[in-house]
């Protein structure tokens, strides 16, 4: 009987002999073992063909955003949502909401919410699957738009500079790691005085005095969040604002921050206007300004499964954050009852919240990298010698692939019968990354790794908005196949 090892080695030596005899294996070695795998894809011809024009296309965007080394990309999306209307109201052309406030509150509701759950599964061993996944999960930065929308209409919002960006909330991982610290000690200490005979009632009063100490770190690590704060900004004559808080600024408009500087416009002759609002709270600030329901919206995904079917509404358990607010709903449907949602939405004037898997064919960090999410532009068949492709259900499947950003739509191009081409979409990486801060997409990417797009309810299809109101929520686990598909656990 033959040695199995030397079996393996000749083996290995035929693989070695067939490569060196093809002259592409050599090239691409070359080109991978010098640049890397995705710039050694990229197909440069492709690349060009590709345009940031679109037919439908939002003209007043704001700033292009930037969530540093944090997974807050969520709260970004949502915020660059939010915002627009907090443009048209001012009437200015950028502004930019505090995601530093957003996070101290969110993190505050996750710690309740996990110490909620550990009390809830308080017989349970500590390596039960659903109070580990707790565990491990209850603090990070991830989330979806719901989280957001949650935290908004409990805590109200605010504008940057009342609560401005810190080395905490740039970079999340220093933070976090005493932040679980602290939940996973009070887990324990609740397990604790469970075995020694308190009651729920008694679980609860101790849960009360851990979240001052999740609270005070907070603090440390965020600043104080703002009960109050005076609001000031410089608006356009088109500001849908109270005239008792305008302040008309004659003179120079440029020195005075007026709106002719922030419109950027041409007439310097033009007194500016200021919205002064003193000692006002987060609720008021978003119930003046922030002139849209954050719970009117509809979260569609487009993930396809023999498990888990189109037309159906799926709410993944144990993702919620915040106890008593609006759980999350998604309503799974074809990848063109997304399209068809988000042209309505754009073309009315208003962004849309996407998710999608943004790590795949996408060569992030090359310079050369014209900010384009296509299927044709990156020829990995080609450069390894063998057949890559594989189906949405197939990688959603074996866990291949999942919607781990969330990112905005501002625009839209369309082909003669309606269709989207690429999208317009603005990332919250910087003006500095991809093109400007933007993504071009195509429409062929987005229906292969994109999957979920939040819109409000008007221009959410008819019968979808019923499904959506009346079907009824299926509840899946977190790790199932649904969950890690919608980036349960993994969009950070």
């Amino acid at each position: 009987m033959p040695d199995k090892r030397n079996v393996e080695v000749a083996w290995s030596d035929d693989q070695h002999a067939a490569f060196a005899k093809k002259r592409g294996n050599r090239v691409a070695r070359n080109a991978v073992t010098t640049m890397g795998v995705n710039k050694a894809a990229v197909d440069p011809t492709r690349m060009r063909t590709y345009h940031d024009t679109y037919s439908v296309s939002r003209k007043r965007t704001g700033e292009v955003t930037n969530q540093r080394h944090s997974g807050r990309c969520w709260m970004f999306s949502a915020m660059n949502v939010l915002r627009a209307s907090a443009m048209e109201t001012l009437d200015v052309d950028t502004f930019e909401f505090s995601q530093a406030y957003g996070m101290f509150y969110d993190k505050l509701e996750k710690a309740n919410m996990a110490l909620e759950r550990v009390i809830d599964m308080i017989d349970r061993p500590f390596d039960d699957r659903e109070l580990a996944f707790v565990l491990d999960n209850g603090m990070g930065d991830g989330g979806f738009y719901p989280f957001a929308m949650n935290l908004v209409l409990k805590w109200g919002i605010v504008p940057k500079d009342a609560m401005p960006e810190t080395a905490s909330s740039k970079d999340s991982s220093q933070m976090n790691v005493w932040l679980q610290r602290l939940v996973h000690k009070d887990a324990c200490e609740l397990k604790r005085l469970h075995e020694t005979g308190a009651d729920t009632d008694a679980l609860r009063e101790a849960k009360a005095d851990m979240l001052k100490d999740i609270w005070r770190v907070l603090a440390i690590c965020l600043g104080e969040p703002p009960r109050t704060f005076d609001f000031e900004c410089a608006v356009g004559p088109d500001a849908k604002v109270p005239e008792d808080l305008l302040i008309v600024q004659e003179g120079n408009p440029d020195k005075a921050g007026a709106a002719s500087e922030v419109k950027g416009k041409d007439d310097k002759d033009k007194p500016g206007r200021l919205v002064r609002d003193r000692g006002i709270t987060p609720l008021q600030f978003l119930e003046r300004y922030v002139k849209v329901d954050p719970a009117d919206y509809v979260e569609l995904v487009s993930i396809p499964s023999e498990r888990y079917p189109f037309g159906q509404v799926y709410h993944p358990l144990l993702t919620d954050s915040v106890t008593g607010g609006r759980q999350i709903h998604m309503v799974n449907v074809e990848p063109e009852v997304l399209d068809r949602a988000a042209i309505a939405s754009l073309k009315a004037g208003v962004p849309c919240e996407i998710a999608c898997d943004v790590s795949k064919e996408f060569p992030r960090g090359d310079e050369t990298f014209g900010g384009v999410l296509a299927t044709d532009t990156m020829d990995f068949d080609s450069l390894f010698g063998t057949e890559l492709a594989m189906g949405r259900a197939d990688m959603y499947a074996s866990f291949e692939s999942s919607l781990t950003h969330a990112m905005t739509f501002q625009g839209v191009e369309l082909d003669d019968e309606g269709a989207p081409v690429a999208w317009r979409v603005e990332n919250s990486w910087g003006k500095d990354a991809c093109k400007d801060g933007y993504l071009i997409v195509s429409a062929d990417w987005f229906h292969l790794y994109g999957g979920e797009v939040v819109c409000r309810r008007e221009f959410v299809p008819t019968e979808v908005l019923e499904l959506s109101d009346t079907g009824g929520a299926i509840d899946v686990e977190p790790w199932s196949g649904f969950g890690c598909a919608a980036g349960v656990g993994r969009r950070d």
